[in-house]
């Protein structure tokens, strides 16, 4: 039973095969797969998806960002950034029973250095999955002390998603029961190595963040990978394949469906 807690199944690098990578995440044993929203219109395009694949599982987000309203700085299409943060939250707000999570949100500090504005909005994520009980998905990119010291004040349910601080920043997020989401490329990082021997398994999920991030260097990724990931992290743990799946999915049900 395996489970991809993050991943972007509306990506238009899936618009021609998307059946396809369905029946192979099927196929590879996997029983959920948690598709994040990043834009209004985003959000919209994952809940179809939720609709059509019953395997697939709605997270409504706002990414980092998206809703600073500046010109894209790497081709992105308007919707992107054409979009306002309030309306973008009294949306997730309205489609709560519809949702599995909020996500995909946080701050990144690498392509913007608008703090202020992010934190103002990443609060409001924050006090939005308070408000109407869901677990926050939550990106950190170059951010995770602010993010951490965010976080730490909540009393929300959180995912840290493809987490890359420093070792003490994990280590807190660990002492505070935060979960952390593992990626493919496990297989070519040795931070992600070092995550899994560090944090009890009982905090650990999997992710592919597909399309990105495959453990294949320039290849799509997909959903059905996150076996790859199980497989090493069973390694790492020393522990049984089936024992680090059975732990993986008893985490995605109380993180998520909890």
């Amino acid at each position: 039973m395996l489970v991809d807690v993050h991943c972007h199944l509306d990506d238009p690098r899936f618009k021609d095969d998307l059946d396809k990578v369905i029946e192979r995440a099927k196929n590879a044993g996997v029983k959920a797969i948690i598709s994040n929203g990043t834009t209004p219109k985003s959000n919209m395009r994952v809940l179809e998806l939720s609709k059509k694949y019953d395997i697939i599982k709605p997270a409504f987000g706002m990414y980092p960002i998206s809703a600073l309203n500046k010109k894209s700085l790497s081709g992105e299409a308007p919707e992107f950034y054409e979009f306002d943060a309030d309306e973008c939250a009294e949306m997730i707000r309205k489609r709560r029973k519809e949702i599995i999570a909020i996500g995909e949100v946080g701050m990144d500090f690498k392509y913007s250095q608008d703090k202020e504005v992010q934190k103002e909005h990443f609060q409001k994520m924050i006090d939005l999955a308070e408000e109407i009980k869901k677990p926050l998905i939550v990106h950190s990119r170059k951010a995770e002390a602010e993010v951490i010291e965010m976080l730490s004040k909540t009393k929300a349910k959180v995912l840290m998603h493809c987490f890359s601080g420093k070792k003490k920043l994990f280590e807190k997020g660990v002492g505070l029961g935060m979960y952390f989401s593992i990626p493919a490329n496990i297989l070519r990082s040795d931070q992600f190595k070092e995550w899994v021997e560090i944090a009890p398994i009982t905090q650990l999920l999997t992710e592919t963040d597909s399309p990105y991030l495959s453990h294949m260097k320039g290849e799509r990724n997909e959903p059905c990978n996150v076996a790859e990931t199980v497989k090493e992290i069973a390694r790492i743990k020393k522990m049984e394949q089936i024992e680090v799946e059975n732990n993986i999915f008893m985490n995605y049900q109380r993180l998520f469906l909890g």
